[in-house]
């Protein structure tokens, strides 16, 4: 298995694999089985001054390079990714307890739509115009940049990250999460294969607050960019204050569905359960309040307890539709506490609840959960879940509707269904969200992926995604 062969315990570092200063390693839970497949070794600050100093002196001559010859880069790194597409999905379905299939179709494929994304983004992206007053403004690349990436869908965020970085001309310091390490290692193994100059990438394993902190704070690291929680977010900033460098946050979501009352309602729910149950609902942008109209409310409560009747818990090594674990013991006790929290609310358990899904003993396994006649002030419709937890709200009409759907400290993603797409266009207009998704339509790569309030700031994905990582430069010259 590629688990053997991958470098546990070193880190990435001006081109070669290191050591880290100081001996200290954590286990990698496969969440199936709560057995350890790894041992990884735990970073310092001392390890992110090396690999900070690498790419700061990687910096120069890398920003230097013609954006043909990143491009070139680029599709280098995507070539190798392809050839090494089956260990990843392995790696990433050991390590996060994503079913295989989805592993293969959705959590390895993001890694290739958003590299082609971003090469075709960079192709057209222009570093230097004239505006209209007649100056020269120029985008240059912003200088070292500290990602920092999360567990849940660990390549996505990584390509997220790396790739745009790479395309403009910036130099990197990679600390994937700890939790889900190892996809990230072989990661960095693929962009060796292809090329990458030395201390252009660089990777150190480490908790955030340790490695995450080191990163945030250092002087020479220009750029912070972070996916996860809106606590580890604003801690983050709070970090990278006192240098003024720029932070850029892909933090939580509680999503709302708005189904209009025209809408195929048998449909809208089905996929709703698809969406929200997906990956065992660990989605920031996952549809977890399902809005429906009064009139209907009893019918697709009906619906959404047969549809989840239905929902089968499974091993992630086996092909079919399942949903597996979810990716470790605390993040289980967490889901957990909220379910019990929703019942003591007073909302009512149309089907899952606490435990474990029967035959399930052993393993991370979180039953998939539906609750109806939640308020939306209630603890379950306000925090975020990450896990198959589902909660279903009535509304009396359109406005009420937008009411509970902005009325959360969120706005990463909003789903609206209608048999009218006018009708959609409308209420989407007065959604406060920095994604819309109307009737089962997906947000392609070269769209901006970002949210409002508590969700962050700033965008990931296609040229805007570029634009991040770059400074702007205005200059003037005197009239000949």
């Amino acid at each position: 298995m590629i688990m053997n062969k991958l470098r546990y315990e070193q880190f990435f570092i001006d081109g070669h694999w290191v050591d880290p200063i100081e001996r200290n390693t954590l286990p990698v839970i496969n969440p199936a089985t709560e057995q350890v497949i790894a041992s990884v070794a735990m970073g310092s600050g001392k390890d992110i001054d090396l690999a900070v100093a690498a790419a700061k002196g990687a910096f120069p001559s890398f920003s230097a390079t013609s954006k043909t010859a990143r491009k070139d880069l680029l599709q280098r790194i995507l070539n190798v990714y392809r050839r090494r597409y089956d260990e990843m999905s392995e790696l990433i379905c050991a390590e996060l307890g994503a079913p295989i299939k989805l592993c293969h179709n959705a959590q390895t494929a993001v890694g290739v739509g958003h590299l082609e994304a971003t090469i075709e983004a960079l192709d057209a992206f222009e570093f230097e115009q004239k505006n209209r007053a007649g100056d020269l403004i120029l985008r240059e690349p912003i200088g070292v940049c500290g990602l920092i990436c999360p567990w849940n869908w660990p390549i996505n965020q990584i390509a997220l990250k790396v790739f745009p970085a790479l395309a403009v001309g910036c130099t990197v310091v990679l600390k994937p999460s700890e939790i889900t390490p190892l996809n990230a290692l072989l990661f960095a193994e693929i962009l060796a294969e292809a090329g990458v100059p030395k201390g252009v990438f660089n990777l150190v394993n480490g908790d955030g607050p340790t490695v995450g902190a080191a990163l945030s704070k250092h002087p020479n690291v220009h750029m912070v960019s972070f996916t996860g929680s809106t606590r580890a977010g604003t801690q983050i900033t709070k970090d990278a204050a006192d240098t003024v460098k720029r932070v850029t946050l892909e933090l939580g979501g509680k999503s709302p569905n708005i189904v209009l009352d025209d809408a195929d309602l048998a449909a809208a729910v089905k996929a709703n359960l698809n969406h929200c149950f997906q990956n065992s609902g660990q989605s920031c942008n996952a549809p977890t309040r399902l809005l429906i109209p009064a009139n209907q409310y009893d019918k697709a409560v009906a619906l959404a307890q047969d549809l989840a009747e239905r929902y089968r818990v499974g091993s992630p090594d086996q092909e079919g539709n399942h949903i597996g674990p979810v990716v470790s013991l605390a993040q289980y006790n967490k889901i957990q506490a909220l379910i019990k929290t929703g019942i003591d609310d007073g909302a009512r358990l149309v089907f899952g609840g606490l435990g474990k899904p029967n035959g399930f003993e052993c393993g991370y396994y979180v039953k998939p959960t539906v609750f109806a006649d939640v308020d939306n002030a209630m603890a379950i419709a306000q925090e975020e879940i990450f896990g198959p937890v589902l909660v279903m709200i009535p509304y009396r009409d359109i406005d009420h509707a937008i009411a509970i759907a902005n009325d959360t400290p969120y706005g990463l993603a909003a789903y609206i269904q209608s048999g009218n797409v006018d009708k959609a266009t409308q209420v989407m207009r007065r959604l406060r969200a920095g994604m819309v998704r109307i009737n089962g339509s997906d947000i392609g790569y070269a769209s901006p992926f970002g949210g409002y309030k508590l969700s962050g700031n700033g965008r990931e994905g296609g040229e805007f995604g570029l634009e991040d990582y770059c400074e702007i430069k205005a200059v003037s010259y005197p009239e000949s």
